[in-house]
């Protein structure tokens, strides 16, 4: 039997009508409560590199921010203060971490690229510190047997107080903002002896004195674990320093330093907004909590 056409047209009709109606809420649900979530926004990727001392601090700051910035993305990564800035150099970071200030060849190279940089920003402050296995018995040295030391005229600790054993002298790789730090300040920009042993990190320093009863090591004072820290005199005559937050705050400790943010131009957007953050209460509050000292 035939359909009358009629009833084809007000089935068409029917069939065209209800596909235009909104789908009603399901039972329980709020009427106005939307279906779905609002489109996001594109993510931001914040790079930083750099400074093998800083990397911890970074990435705890990277943590914080990004708790309260879901959008961004940011990635912290070590390999030396002259990663850090062979990486500003060449346009791969956003922000440079390091342990030493910017040599005045990177300057000029940063600003091959971008002419206005670098942008340099203290952000944290720590003292480099010597590290001794926990059952040494010499308790400091003067910054002129720690030179000796390192260039290889102090070879025994019977020569500074200790024991008559070796000093197992153990150093940064070059790419270091901290090797830098100690060239220049303890061995007066002369070479390191050849006998120590080149380590890629703070911490792997630390963990082989910790191991070897007659290492000798240095590094940022937020890694002093398991090991114990040297005072340090500036000379025979001087009263040992050690590096806590109120002498390194006073400028007493000898080999205090500023741990630094290069950018290759003023930050803006998400750079400045993290900068920022690394700068508050908060962000020096963490610096604290990391072992290292604030710069305000």
């Amino acid at each position: 039997m035939r359909t009358p056409r009629f009833s084809l047209l007000t089935l068409t009709l029917l069939t065209l009508l209800s596909g235009c109606r909104r789908p009603s809420a399901p039972a329980g649900a709020d009427a106005g409560t939307p279906r779905a979530e609002a489109p996001k926004g594109p993510e931001v990727t914040l790079t930083v590199k750099g400074s093998d001392t800083m990397v911890v601090l970074g990435q705890r700051w990277a943590e914080q921010f990004i708790a309260s910035h879901p959008g961004v993305k940011l990635q912290v990564t070590g390999g030396g203060s002259g990663t850090g800035f062979a990486a500003l150099i060449n346009g791969t970071t956003d922000i440079a971490m390091s342990s030493r200030p910017i040599k005045d060849a990177e300057k000029e190279q940063v600003r091959q690229r971008h002419p206005t940089g670098p942008v340099e920003l203290p952000v944290a402050r720590d003292g480099i510190t010597f590290y001794v296995h926990e059952t040494n018995p010499v308790d400091s040295l003067t910054l002129a047997q720690l030179k000796a030391i390192y260039q290889g005229d102090l070879t025994r600790w019977r020569d500074v107080g200790g024991k008559d054993e070796p000093i197992v002298v153990y150093s940064r790789e070059n790419s270091s903002g901290t090797y830098v730090f100690v060239k220049d300040e303890v061995l007066g920009g002369e070479d390191f002896t050849e006998r120590a042993q080149t380590l890629p990190g703070t911490a792997a320093v630390v963990h082989a004195v910790a191991l070897e009863r007659n290492g000798l090591g240095y590094g940022g004072a937020a890694y002093a674990k398991g090991v114990r820290e040297l005072k340090v005199k500036k000379d025979a005559h001087s009263e040992p320093i050690a590096p806590t937050a109120e002498n390194i705050r006073k400028g007493t400790y000898p080999l205090a330093r500023d741990l630094f943010f290069y950018l290759p131009r003023q930050a803006t957007g998400t750079a400045r907004a993290f900068i920022d953050y690394v700068l508050s209460p908060e962000g020096q509050k963490i610096v604290t909590d990391a072992g290292y000292f604030p710069v305000k």
